[in-house]
């Protein structure tokens, strides 16, 4: 997969974001039916962009690296598949938050 990660390197302030998977089990143990899971608005980043350039031309880097993981808005972002996986394009703007781990 790292490999693939190589192939695309978002431009500018875009970050490449993989959801994190939906709970599918209650603490109890509970499934839960795929319609009544909620959508998950937090995600890990898996590539950055080299950042944002100024009028002046100077370059602002992007505020998160790989592997932050990220609150994410309820809706946007451009679904991108890369190896039969599903992730995500985000402007850095676009972003709720950062998660301190």
């Amino acid at each position: 997969m790292a490999a693939a990660f190589k192939k695309f390197v978002p431009m500018f302030d875009r970050v490449l974001i993989q959801r994190l998977a939906a709970e599918t089990k209650t603490k109890g143990g509970v499934l839960i039916p795929e319609k009544a899971q909620t959508k998950v608005q937090s995600g890990t980043v898996m590539a950055v962009g080299s950042g944002i350039k100024t009028d002046e031309g100077k370059l602002i880097p992007n505020d998160v690296k790989v592997g932050d993981q990220v609150l994410l808005p309820e809706f946007g972002g451009t679904k991108i598949v890369i190896e039969d996986q599903d992730y995500f394009l985000f402007r850095e703007g676009d972003f709720l938050g950062k998660f301190e781990l």
